[in-house]
């Protein structure tokens, strides 16, 4: 593979830079935050989390020991066994490091999940770590990290990923780091560290270190002994007893000595520093290691631990051309690794390192016979710069390089050859500030505080810079933004430094598992991964590219060296293009302009700006291309990635959750998205190039196309350049447009929103993951949307088995890249606005769909008259695309319409959930069209229309809308709706004059309905039914309105407003009738207390839950004008009997008269009740026994019985009132009584009857004008009465003044006009009365009453004599008037 480079993400987006002087302490404060924050301006996947600090104290004494000069920084990585393995925890999981001094910084990472806690840092105080002297062992159950420092060695033991997680299924999003509980280790634990021993010490002059576990656990470290050689350090394994033990190996061993016959004493050594390790490995076998020592000598010897023997000495120095020299240096820069394969054995990578040229050699480790070892020479490499590191994959070197300040990248294949990779170059020293920019960045200060909180800091601290450096009072805006821009220049000068000191490579690491190549710097970690042909050959150095092997670009060798001279062209092309030129087509794609009319008046400056002759360059480079067409044909295709998608197969489930986080993390995900975006960016400034090129081939013509047909395909080509380079710009800008945080609201109403479209095979939408720094689209949809369909598609091969799946890093990330791509391509479901918006001049593929989510955009922006365009557009594809299809999928029952009713129906639906009732309306309508010979869907959209004009208050479109619906049904609900809601806005003129044509029984209806449904005093639709049958002159439909309204609130509304609105209710029913001709002037009257039905309303039943019998047909009552009269007098009196007396509007309103008479009674208002009784003929006994009653009680009471008669007396109607203080309440009420007998006479004197009746029943004696009164008009009745209550001195009294009376004494008194006598009329007794009165005194044995008895017998004796000779005397007269 030959690879692009670093994917590194960009630099924060720095609008200006100028060349300015080492900044402040404030501003290299703010820098320093700003890079040291994880995501601050790295170029680096994001990393870990902060790193606890754990010191680690360690005191050497006085003595510092050797080495205690601090070492270089120095990196390294470690994998685990199964991270290639698919059914794995620890699956894409590394582990990788730092040292620098006393610290030492440990991350682990995962391309799956994002672990927690995962990055610790060590300080050991008092030591320094040596160069390569961490080393991280794997067991079974644990993780084990050696440390090596100038002093002392370090044990660290950790659980094991698959210890700490049980299950084999990765499902989680996230999960805890082996680092987790480093908290919990005891560092003190003697076991676990020792000081290096004294004797034999380590070496000053050597930072070689090895460190490994044997089989039985214990850990082994290695170190350049200080008198020459090699000394292992043994810790006892950390779950057993031991001691830490020191073996040094010597060159005086047994093999050695067997050595010394066959080989020269100057290569057998002499303890010499000659023989100090430069280098150390070690290969561990069951039960022994193998240590390989690259000495200062040259010379690599490997020993055997467990047998402590040098098994072999090779001279390498046999294997360099030229090696005078270097034979006399020591080999210092020398480096050594190893390479294991269980089927290829050991392999031996060796740097020998040379001023001049530096060479790579591949050994493979031999055993011969008598277990003796030799090296087998397989491949040398010479590089003719100074390499910083280099390591071993396999066969697969790799060499870094620093050329000029800047890093490159090497790897060399298996052919021997050096191929470029191609690294991320620093950002731009100077960056130009236009006039409508901000030169703020806003930017925190330490390492746990997010990216706002950073922003926020960082800005802080460069304006109180600048605000410190200002001393006049005022500053004018000019100045002001010169001094912004310089003091945000020097902090991104400051920023510049920072990242070039945090870019320094330290070491590659290299996962053998799944060939990953990872370079890891200083500051950052980065990822290398495979490079296309076409970015291959566009970005290779002219010298490269000039070199390169045509075999390896295609299998036709003519075709190959075409596309090298094309891409020669292109680089050509590249080169000559300024900023102003690159600018032009930047600003074309962006505003969606012709890319061809901009490359050509790229071309045209080119060509009059061509002062070093780059146009006939490229004409001659064109003249050795053999077939100009089929070149640029091959180019496009490699770079056209717009092809569907395999349909993804059923997978198992076991299979499916093992891929459910697969390059799920956050590391991974930037990875792969920084990869697209770096491929989009070469893609896009080769398309642009490639333009340009094809338009000047169009200018050449026949020079170097040919005939007709050659120039028409190149038209095609140039049609196809042009979408391709607006498809790549606009993967690029997706790939750098940062993501907004939605808030949850706005989250949870697009959700809503979603659900309204009904997306059944989308996955749940859940809040977006938090993260410490923005992420861009292309990010957000890879992580949320692509990464599973990507990830099923590459595992979808049917009988693939998951423990025989082994992860590829390379053939992956270029397979993840390539399916990325053409989702970009073809998924227009991915993005947002400005995607759709960038995609329309190129793209044709489902232009329904993107139209639609644009329209989904707009919406969530607020711009609705642009979604609804947007919507409207859509609607010719529907049908034709599997989106749109997806949406108008009928549910189970609904009722099939045509495809593009049912979509109309489904964004009808979106944007009534939204709240926009006026494009609904908009849409309703030109649906409509498309629904002329469908009435059930005309009715569901003049529904929607009437229903949102209504909501908006448009009546008179409302009511338009009523009216054309063709759904009877529908209209009437309608119609129902309209009534309900004009009443609940109190817009009763629109509702009244409507003109209701064949609707208006529906109306009256309805309005009915409603009037006895609800309230009374909280509606008014009987007002409006009222006011309706007025505005259309039925007055007798009105007045019969009004008495029912009247009648209800008689029998409802019982308070006193209620009175008040029955009497009014009865006078609008009188008004309307006398509107009427007499003859007509008559309504009928309501059932009194009637339950009108309502529809849906539940049946009413008894106490024990019977339905009650229906009842029979009433006579229908006719009420004319008088009954309304008297109806209406009635409610008017008891308004008058409610105001008097508030208690009795609870039972006035639904009274009968006779009821009313006995209210009014008890309250005291007489004389209404005086006009109650005549107006309904009613007697007015009630009236006079009421009176009577209160007299009683006057003559009873006290002083407050007193003085609250005044009150009801007031309001009655008395002849004269005397307030006098002779005159008294009890005065007056006998005096009304009086006066009520005297005006008001009844048959046969009834009323006083029942007064005297009222007061002997009360044991009142009569007041003597009573007596005297009644007298007058019936002495027998008043006999009578007196018997009945045993009044018997009274009925003697009275019986002997009649007697008298009849005889003439005092006749007048009794209304007898002449007494007794032969020429007067004839008069009577009461004999009968007169009988029980004499009967009563003759049974009773007082003496009294016997005297009373023979006094009335006296008198009757008197009496019977005169009239015997009134008798005689009267038939005299009769016989002599007869003669």
């Amino acid at each position: 593979w030959t690879y692009p480079g670093l994917i590194q993400p960009p630099w924060p987006r720095l609008d200006w830079s100028l060349s300015v002087p080492r900044p402040g302490a404030a501003l290299d404060k703010a820098a320093a935050a700003w890079l040291s924050h994880p995501e601050g301006c790295t170029v680096s996947p994001p990393r870990s989390p902060p790193c606890p600090n754990l010191p680690l104290p360690f005191r050497a004494g006085a003595s510092v020991g050797p080495g205690a000069g601090r070492y270089a920084d120095s990196a390294g990585g470690f994998c685990y066994q199964e991270s290639a393995q698919l059914v794995s925890v620890t699956r894409n999981r590394f582990i990788h490091w730092t040292t620098s001094g006393d610290t030492l910084e440990l991350v682990e990472e995962s391309l799956d999940i994002n672990l927690l806690n995962n990055a610790i840092r060590l300080k050991i105080q008092n030591c320094s770590l040596l160069p390569g002297g961490v080393h991280v062992c794997e067991t079974q159950n644990l993780v084990v990290i050696l440390i090596v420092t100038n002093q002392t060695v370090h044990r660290l033991v950790l659980p094991h990923p698959a210890r700490m997680y049980r299950s084999e299924l990765i499902t989680e999003g996230q999960m805890q780091s082996v680092f987790t509980d480093i908290g919990k280790v005891n560092f003190r634990d003697p076991s676990n560290y020792h000081m290096i021993p004294s004797i034999p010490g380590l070496a000053s002059n050597s930072t070689a270190s090895t460190a490994w576990l044997s089989s039985d656990g214990e850990a082994l470290f290695a170190l350049p002994s200080a008198s020459g050689g090699i000394f292992v350090l043994k810790l006892p394994p950390h779950d057993g007893h031991g001691i830490v033990s020191v073996v040094e190996l010597k060159q005086s061993s047994v093999m050695q000595r067997l050595l010394t016959g066959w080989m020269p004493t100057a290569i057998r050594g002499d303890q010499g520093p000659s023989d100090l390790p430069v280098s150390l490995s070690a290969h561990c076998l069951e039960h022994d290691a193998f240590l390989f020592a690259l000495c200062q000598d040259h010379k690599l010897r490997m020993w055997s631990y467990k047998d402590q023997m040098c098994l072999m000495v090779a001279d390498l120095l046999e294997f360099v051309p030229v090696n005078k020299d270097l034979r006399l240096a020591a080999g210092t820069g020398h480096r050594l690794r190893l390479a294991y394969s269980q089927s290829l054995g050991l392999y031996l990578g060796v740097y020998m390192h040379a001023p001049k040229r530096g060479q790579f050699c591949v050994f493979q480790l031999v055993s011969t016979e008598s277990n003796r070892y030799s090296l087998d020479h397989i491949s040398s490499l010479f590089t003719s710069q100074v390499s910083a590191s280099a390591t071993l994959l396999g066969e697969v070197g790799w060499d870094i390089k620093r050329v000029v300040g800047r890093v490159s990248l090497e790897e060399v294949n298996i052919a021997g050859q050096w191929n470029q990779v191609f690294v991320q170059p620093l950002p731009e020293e100077v960056v130009t500030i236009r006039d409508d920019q901000d030169p703020r960045v806003r930017g925190e200060r330490i390492l746990d505080l997010t990216w706002d909180e950073l922003k926020k800091e960082v800005t802080l601290a460069v304006e109180n810079e600048l605000q410190g450096s200002v001393t006049e009072y005022e500053v004018s805006q000019e100045e002001f933004r010169q001094l912004q821009v310089e003091f945000w220049s020097k902090f991104y000068a400051c920023c510049l430094q920072y990242q070039e000191a945090l870019s320094c490579p330290l070491a590659l690491h290299l996962n053998p598992y799944t060939n990953m190549v990872c370079l890891l710097k200083k500051g950052f970690l980065s990822f290398l991964v495979p490079c296309s042909l076409v970015d291959h050959l566009y970005l290779l150095p002219d010298e490269h590219l000039l070199t390169e092997d045509d075999s390896t670009i295609l299998d036709d060798l003519e075709m190959s060296r075409d596309v090298v001279c094309l891409v020669q062209c292109l680089r050509l092309i590249g080169e000559s293009i300024s900023m102003e030129m690159a600018f032009i087509m930047e600003m074309a794609c962006s505003r969606l302009q012709p890319p061809e009319k901009a490359a050509e008046q790229i071309l045209e400056d080119l060509i009059a700006n061509d002062t070093e002759n780059v146009m006939e360059d490229i004409h001659s480079k064109l003249q050795e291309i053999r077939n100009p067409i089929h070149a640029i044909g091959v180019l496009i295709r490699e770079m056209d990635y717009e092809v569907e998608l395999e349909m993804e197969r059923a997978q198992p489930l076991n299979m499916r959750m093992n891929l459910s986080q697969l390059y799920g993390s956050g590391t991974a995900v930037t990875v792969v998205c920084r990869g697209v975006c770096k491929m989009a960016t070469t893609r896009f400034l080769i398309c642009r190039d490639l333009l340009i090129l094809q338009q000047l081939l169009l200018r050449l013509g026949d020079m170097i196309l040919g005939g007709g047909q050659l120039f028409q395909s190149q038209q095609d080509l140039l049609h196809r350049t042009s979408p391709l380079l607006l498809s790549y710009y606009l993967i690029r800008w997706a790939s750098r447009c940062l993501a907004s945080d939605v808030p949850v609201d706005t989250l949870e109403s697009n959700l809503q929103h979603l659900s309204v479209l009904e997306l059944t095979d989308t996955t749940a939408l859940t809040p977006h993951k938090l993260v410490s720094s923005p992420q861009t689209i292309v990010e957000l949809f890879f992580q949320e949307v692509a990464r599973k369909h990507i990830i099923s598609h590459l595992f979808s091969q049917p009988n693939t088995s998951l423990s025989e799946t082994s992860l590829n890093w390379p053939h992956l990330i270029t397979a993840i890249a390539a399916d990325l791509l053409s989702l970009l391509h073809v998924s227009p479901e991915s993005m947002w606005n400005e995607y759709i918006r960038l995609l329309q001049p190129w793209c044709h593929v489902n232009v329904g769909s993107c139209r639609f989510l644009m329209g989904r955009c707009y919406l969530v922006m607020g711009e609705g008259h642009k979604a609804l365009d947007c919507f409207c557009q859509a609607a010719s594809e529907v049908g034709k695309e599997e989106f749109l299809d997806r949406l108008i999928r009928a549910e189970d029952g609904e009722m099939a319409s045509t495809p593009r009713l049912q979509y109309y129906d489904k964004v009808l639906r979106l944007l009534d959930v939204i709240g926009l009732p006026e494009l609904v309306i908009q849409l309703a309508t030109l649906a409509i069209t498309e629904a002329a010979d469908d009435w059930r869907s005309q009715a569901t959209l003049r529904t929607c229309i009437f229903k949102h004009h209504l909501d908006l208050g448009h009546n008179s479109q409302a009511y338009e809308a009523l009216t054309q619906n063709p759904d009877s049904s529908r209209q009437l609900d309608c119609l129902r709706q309209l009534v309900v809601v004009l009443c609940e806005r109190s817009q009763l003129q629109d509702l009244v004059e409507f003109p209701y044509v064949n609707l208006h029984n529906e109306v009256v209806g309805i309005i009915e309905a409603r009037a006895r449904a609800v309230d009374l005093m909280t509606h008014n639709y009987y007002e409006l039914l009222y006011a309706f049958h007025i505005y259309r002159h039925n007055y007798r439909k009105a007045g019969t309105v009004m008495f029912e309204y009247g009648m209800r609130l008689g029998r409802e509304v019982r308070t006193l407003r209620g009175l008040q609105k029955q009497g009014n209710c009865y006078l609008a029913a009188i008004n309307c009738l006398r509107l009427i001709r007499p003859e007509y002037a008559w309504i009928v009257q309501p059932a009194s207390g009637a339950v009108y039905e309502r529809p849906g309303a539940s049946p009413k039943r008894s106490h024990d839950g019977e339905c009650p019998a229906v009842p029979t047909a009433r006579q229908i009552e006719i009420l004319e004008l008088e009954d309304l009269e008297k109806e209406c007098m009635l409610a008017h009196i008891r308004l008058t009997l409610a105001q008097h007396d508030p208690s009795t509007a609870a039972v006035a309103g639904s009274s009968s008269p006779e009821e009313m008479v006995t209210l009014l009674v008890q309250a005291g208002l007489f004389d209404t009740a005086v006009s109650l009784c005549q107006t309904f003929r009613l007697p007015l006994t009630p009236v006079f026994e009421g009176l009577t009653f209160k007299c009683i009680k006057l003559q009873f009471g006290g002083e407050v019985a007193q003085a609250e008669a005044w009150d009801w007396l007031a309001a009655n109607q008395l002849s004269s009132v005397i307030t006098t203080k002779e005159s008294s309440a009890t005065d007056e009420a006998w005096r009304l009584l009086a006066s009520y007998l005297d005006r008001y006479k009844s048959q046969n004197h009834l009323y006083h009857y029942c007064v005297i009746n009222k007061l002997l029943s009360h044991g009142v004696p009569l007041p003597n004008w009573l007596i005297n009164s009644y007298k007058k008009v019936d002495a027998a009745e008043l006999l009578r009465l007196y018997l009945n209550y045993a009044l018997l001195e009274e009925a003697v009294d009275l019986v002997l003044e009649y007697v008298d009376a009849l005889l003439g004494k005092g006749h007048e008194h009794f209304g007898i006009e002449r007494p007794l006598s032969a020429i007067a009329p004839m008069v009577w007794l009461p004999y009968s009365a007169i009988d029980q009165l004499l009967q009563a005194l003759g049974e009773s044995t007082a003496n009294h009453h016997r005297y009373l008895y023979r006094k009335v017998q006296d008198k009757l004796e008197d009496y019977q004599q005169k009239v015997d000779t009134a008798t005689r005397d009267l038939l005299y007269r009769r016989n002599y008037l007869s003669v």
